[in-house]
């Protein structure tokens, strides 16, 4: 009987730890365009929304094509991701968007020099079209380190 009791707080316990969430944001990074947050910190993962090449600044898409787009996007991402603590190297999961996969080759050149060589899983999807005129838009997941005592 006891034990059974112990295994139901335990339950309860771990249920309402993933339950709680933490919104995450930041100046150095655009600002939503629609009702949602900038990334969300949950059961000691971080959830970043898909980021596009907005300046931060002007919120408006840079200039220069899928190299910048894709640029200013990993910025943006790396951004978040500071405000939560964490680093390009703790993603777990990427999903890219491309409106044109003949960029696919460009895109992988940019995006693998944010990583040091423990690549995060990855889809990358073809689309049709993005928000604001974008060329590419990045989602990631990333873990939380355990935090020491």
């Amino acid at each position: 009987m006891l034990r059974s009791l112990l295994f139901s707080a335990l339950l309860c316990v771990s249920t309402l730890a993933l339950a709680q969430k933490k919104i995450i944001s930041t100046p150095n990074a655009p600002v939503p365009i629609a009702p949602y947050s900038q990334a969300v910190e949950a059961g000691g993962l971080v959830f970043v929304a898909g980021q596009i090449g907005l300046d931060p600044a002007t919120r408006q898409l840079v200039a220069g094509g899928i190299e910048a787009e894709t640029t200013r996007t990993m910025a943006n991402v790396k951004a978040i991701l500071a405000a939560a603590g964490l680093g390009m190297d703790d993603i777990v999961n990427t999903t890219i968007y491309l409106k044109d996969l003949a960029h696919f080759q460009k895109v992988n050149e940019l995006y693998g020099a944010y990583f040091t060589g423990n690549f995060p899983a990855r889809t990358t999807v073809g689309v049709a079209n993005l928000p604001g005129g974008a060329s590419i838009e990045i989602a990631v997941v990333a873990a939380q380190r355990p935090r020491r005592k």
